[in-house]
């Protein structure tokens, strides 16, 4: 599992590069193609026309770090671009690691899970109706 500050986004490439490309060339087509800042500290992730190599490009406080990985069997299921228009995708850090494992992020689904806003906006109302807090944490209705 991959652990990145709430501050950090993943950004992917919809369209294949040139995986010659180096740290110049991909920050040009984070700035020109993607139209993002490449200087933010965001991961933008890169994909080969056979989508067997990956390579994510950061900034990293003092200059620009590279990631690059090859599978020597199989390929990476990159989403594709759902419009002409459409460049890049964003990502979650935990969808960039399924990617990473070999997950297909177009078939994968995302379980129903317990949200605890839910529970405190029905606690809320629970509360407008005239019961006191007390009574609601005691268990008396």
């Amino acid at each position: 599992m991959m652990h990145l500050p709430a501050s950090v986004r993943v950004y992917l490439c919809l369209t294949p590069c040139d995986m010659r490309k180096s740290f110049d060339g991909l920050h040009a087509l984070v700035r020109e193609h993607l139209e993002l800042d490449a200087f933010a500290g965001h991961l933008f992730v890169f994909a080969s026309r056979r989508r067997d190599r990956l390579k994510i490009l950061y900034w990293d406080r003092d200059g620009f770090a590279m990631w690059s990985k090859r599978l020597e069997e199989g390929t990476y299921a990159m989403p594709v671009a759902a419009t002409a228009a459409a460049h890049r995708q964003e990502i979650t850090a935990q969808e960039l690691g399924a990617l990473l494992s070999g997950i297909d992020l177009q078939q994968a689904t995302r379980r129903k899970r317990y949200l605890i806003q839910h529970c405190f906006v029905a606690s809320l109302q629970h509360l407008d109706t005239g019961h006191s807090l007390q009574s609601l944490l005691s268990g008396d209705r």
